[in-house]
């Protein structure tokens, strides 16, 4: 799941809206920005195998510090500590969102992906829904859908905020239809690198769409 992810980190906007929006998308995605640089690094492995599944020809058969129950939930609790630090009030209730977010992740990746997602000894778990498109693709924009139905609900906008907002989500999702049916990626190392480069960027445009609204106090 890529765009899906997307639609926690509009709800818990909409939930704790101290926290910036860039910040949640940062969160929703912190379990692949180490594992994109786990990959980069050697450490965590993956092949490309064209038609491997419908909706993915990712094979992540060797993940377990970033994708494993044990490791999803220690970087959760660490990334939501991270944020809580720089909060002045809400300390708490930042911390739960922001880890939760992150956890929410893992939670979605079980639903599509292969049993790659390691818990303990030999299990693996993933409901594999990938195996057809048909059901992963609508799924992922539902979420990504409902959560910025959430945002646009919850969260004050001033004058084109919504415009703006909209626009993102449909190039957001525009972006996931051309992944799910675009040619495979050259190489691990490019999945990698090329994963990297668009958390940055998405990141970068809700910083800017979250402007369009009311500014949160910290």
């Amino acid at each position: 799941m890529f765009i899906g992810h997307y639609g926690p980190a509009f709800g818990a906007k909409a939930a704790v809206r101290r926290v910036p929006l860039w910040v949640y998308f940062i969160a929703v995605q912190w379990l692949d920005v180490i594992w994109s640089s786990l990959v980069l690094l050697g450490i965590e492995k993956m092949k490309i195998v064209p038609g491997y599944t419908q909706g993915s020809a990712l094979d992540l058969y060797f993940m377990p510090y970033t994708h494993g129950l044990i490791g999803a939930i220690v970087l959760s609790l660490v990334f939501g500590g991270i944020v809580a630090l720089f909060m002045r009030a809400q300390k708490r209730a930042v911390f739960f969102i922001v880890a939760a977010a992150v956890f929410s992740h893992w939670i979605l990746d079980l639903v599509v992906h292969m049993p790659d997602l390691w818990v303990w000894g030999d299990l693996k778990l993933g409901f594999g829904l990938w195996r057809w498109i048909w059901i992963s693709l609508p799924l992922e924009l539902l979420s990504l859908f409902i959560g910025a139905w959430l945002y646009a609900r919850f969260v004050p906008a001033r004058p084109r905020g919504n415009l703006w907002l909209w626009l993102f989500v449909a190039a957001m999702a525009a972006v996931e239809i051309y992944a799910a049916f675009g040619p495979p990626p050259a190489s691990a190392a490019a999945e990698a690198q090329t994963a990297l480069i668009a958390y940055g960027v998405l990141a970068l445009l809700a910083g800017l769409v979250d402007l369009s609204r009311a500014k949160p106090a910290l």
